[in-house]
């Protein structure tokens, strides 16, 4: 069972950041294995139970990210990640423009919440119709998540694609889609009760999941995309 992460954990992935190379990963090999890869195992592991008991439908799956950085993308890079996250979702698809539920751990700050990466523009179109057609379950949406601890975030185009008020804009012009909660690496990370924040946030941002787990299959915009 989860018990939380440790001070060691945070100092480890400040290592990593700073050393990201083979032979001082190799000398720390083991902290990596038992402060962060077991404990965010068993963190994703009670999520995931924990959602598929309070939403038994869904069918929810998880993955838990590796370390190890793709050689052929290095792109300058170390050959290891600094931080690391789980991600909860359903399957289905090539997932581009799906939304997950995630929670992530670097050397400077935890976050967890619920995005759509990598939406295609076929999916950004669809919301935009969506929103045209009937704006007020997002309006709903916009202000339920507006009042609380999540913040919206993703790339937003450079061109507005369009005007449909203050409270949707921020949603309607972006290529990608995502609230997310974060907080310094202190407290509550080192603690078991991480578990329920994140349980509890991602109950809280289900009618955002089903939202936009919905998008792929309204009719193709008449509008250009």
């Amino acid at each position: 069972m989860f018990q939380g992460f440790t001070p060691e954990a945070v100092e480890f992935l400040w290592g990593v950041k700073f050393n990201n190379n083979r032979e001082w990963f190799g000398e720390h090999k083991q902290e990596y294995l038992d402060l962060i890869d077991k404990p965010l195992r068993e963190l994703s592991q009670q999520l995931l139970d924990a959602m598929n008991e309070a939403f038994p439908k869904m069918g929810f799956q998880q993955h838990v990210s590796r370390i190890y950085r793709d050689a052929r993308r290095l792109f300058g890079r170390g050959p290891y990640k600094d931080h690391l996250w789980l991600v909860i979702a359903r399957p289905g698809g090539d997932h581009l423009g799906r939304p997950a539920f995630y929670f992530e751990i670097a050397p400077n700050y935890f976050s967890y919440g619920c995005g759509c990466w990598d939406m295609t523009p076929e999916t950004t179109a669809k919301l935009r119709a969506r929103i045209d057609r009937d704006p007020k379950p997002m309006e709903k949406l916009a202000r339920k998540i507006g009042k609380s601890k999540f913040s919206l975030y993703g790339e937003e185009y450079k061109r507005p694609k369009g005007d449909v008020g203050k409270l949707l804009n921020p949603w309607y012009n972006r290529k990608n889609i995502g609230v997310s909660f974060d907080d310094n690496c202190e407290g509550v990370l080192f603690t078991p009760e991480l578990f329920d924040d994140i349980f509890e946030g991602f109950r809280f941002l289900m009618p955002f999941y089903q939202y936009f787990d919905t998008l792929p299959g309204d009719p193709p915009p008449e509008k250009p995309l």
